[in-house]
């Protein structure tokens, strides 16, 4: 979730790459607030609205992968580098021999009808043919009422994506880069939330104020390496942010798979299996002859470690081929760098030494800023006075380094995400990401990182994993919704003083079924 312009093969960010149908965006989910028969779940997953917003390409096969599961206990708390492994081992038996995850699967036709077909649930398979643009609601074989909504809505996400890009120096969101060009893509300059001096590449320039919102410039001839000595101040000894805190998804469409479904039929034991894991695909049909640049069987070209699904795959799902997955928020952004190769879904366990790699070469980076804002870090940066482009290679040097990261508690602001007050642990950064799958605890309000809520602020959130969840601001612990706190940036030495993304969407949502909203310039829309 969260992930657009991923992978690399249909990132339209390149000036070479068209903007796919095949390009995920996000993936909702949370318990519905309907509870009239029981527990239901919500699941949306957005994707590029090519050829339009309302019209699918038919070239194309979505699904929503649906796992659940017991909430994750801890026998001993151990933060150990091999207690890590074991987790990672766990994680990996779990996926590959005990769950057996259903499936809504979506394909539509050249006349824009939709073939929707609910496989290997407890409650029965069925497959059922709708129109788009319409919610409708099916009844599957044991009688569970299902709502599915297949089409175009306004895009759900509200971020700042120039400001991250601009955090991690990804040059093609501001330069003319193709695709043929990987080493001028996040360059050796140190990832920052504040500006560095000399950053002449990425720095905000008032005489192009739209520079990587819409307007790219050639990129200069390198070296672009850059090894500041001090983040930039103004003269009012006030740094400046690489946010800005405007909604770059505003105005903007995306087609949708929508469900509402019953716990009841998503698993046979619903009071035992309160947690709901899923996560989204797309496929692009092989004789289409989209998406060159991935090969019509990757999965013996690229992901040889992925072979379990592709000795599973079906007649149908045999004449396409896998592009993209999206799970967990900023999973594949900003830790799978949005390889072409790592699109694994809730089989990401095979990355995860890369995982913790990665990590630590994003907190050289962000760890530093946050301790110039006065703020506890909880990466270990060696007090580093400015951020540095520094990569680990090797996990037994970068763990001490990203344990806390890794290990702590991921504290709420207060107690409304768990309304029964039961017994739930907080969720901690290595459980959100591997597996990647948005994990949908249905005793919650599934907010996140329970779930995720379509008002969620998740891209600030994500930010939070970096913060010392031990520390403490004017007597409060530091928490999830801590960058959030507009008070925060009051105070502090920054312009502009804003949080990093916006605190809600440019429209608002529906209070019922399809929930998001409208599409922009589609008034009327049923």
């Amino acid at each position: 979730m969260a992930d657009h312009n991923d992978p690399n093969a249909i990132n339209s960010i390149f000036s070479d790459i068209d903007v796919s149908a095949a390009d995920l965006y996000d993936i909702f989910g949370f318990p519905s607030d309907d509870r009239d028969g029981g527990d239901k779940v919500l699941i949306a997953l957005t994707f590029a609205a090519i050829p339009q917003a309302g019209t699918l390409d038919s070239d194309l096969l979505y699904r929503i992968r649906i796992a659940p599961d017991r909430r994750i206990t801890r026998d001993a708390d151990d933060k150990s580098l091999a207690g890590l492994f074991r987790y990672f081992d766990g994680v990996k038996k779990k996926y590959l021999s005990v769950l057996k995850p259903a499936e809504v699967r979506v394909t539509v036709d050249a006349s824009n009808r939709a073939t929707v077909k609910f496989m290997g649930f407890p409650g029965g398979s069925f497959t059922q043919v709708i129109d788009t643009n319409r919610s409708v609601v099916l009844k599957s074989p044991a009688g569970h009422a299902i709502k599915v909504y297949v089409g175009g809505r306004d895009d759900a996400f509200f971020n700042d994506l120039p400001g991250f890009f601009r955090s991690i120096n990804y040059a093609p969101q501001f330069y003319h880069v193709p695709h043929t060009m990987p080493e001028a893509r996040e360059l050796p300059i140190p990832k920052t939330f504040l500006e560095l001096e000399g950053n002449d590449l990425f720095n905000y320039n008032p005489k192009i104020p739209d520079h990587g919102r819409g307007v790219k410039l050639d990129l200069p001839p390198g070296p672009w390496n850059l090894t500041p000595k001090a983040f930039k101040k103004d003269a009012g000894g006030n740094f400046r942010f690489v946010y800005s805190g405007r909604d770059a998804q505003a105005g903007k469409n995306v087609n949708a798979v929508i469900v509402e479904i019953p716990l009841a039929y998503i698993t046979a034991t619903p009071n035992d299996h309160r947690i709901v894991n899923c996560w989204g695909e797309s496929w692009v049909r092989k004789a289409a002859n989209k998406v060159e640049t991935i090969p019509d069987e990757p999965f013996w070209v690229e992901r040889p470690l992925d072979l379990v699904d592709a000795v599973e795959l079906d007649d149908e799902l045999k004449a396409y081929k896998l592009v993209d997955t999206d799970g967990q928020a900023f999973a594949d952004a900003a830790l799978s760098e949005r390889e072409d190769s790592r699109q694994m879904g809730a089989n990401n366990f095979w990355l995860a030494p890369h995982f913790v790699k990665r990590l630590a070469h994003l907190g050289w980076g962000f760890g530093p800023s946050v301790t110039a804002l006065g703020l506890k870090c909880a990466f270990d940066h060696d007090n580093s006075p400015v951020s540095l482009h520094r990569y680990e290679h090797s996990v037994l040097t970068a763990f001490p380094r990203v344990k806390k990261v890794l290990f702590q508690d991921m504290r709420m602001p207060d107690d409304s995400w768990n309304p029964k007050r039961l017994d739930i642990p907080l969720r901690r950064a290595i459980e959100i990401f591997i597996p990647n799958v948005n994990s949908i605890d249905m005793d919650t309000t599934g907010t996140w990182p329970f779930g995720r809520r379509l008002e969620d602020q998740v891209a600030t959130r994500f930010l939070s994993v970096f913060l010392d969840m031990d520390a403490e601001l004017k007597g409060r612990k530091y928490d999830i919704e801590l960058l959030n706190n507009q008070a925060l940036w009051d105070a502090a030495p920054i312009v502009p003083k804003t949080p990093p993304n916006p605190l809600k969407n440019d429209v608002p949502f529906l209070e019922e079924f399809p929930y998001l909203a409208e599409p922009h310039g589609k008034p009327g829309y049923p």
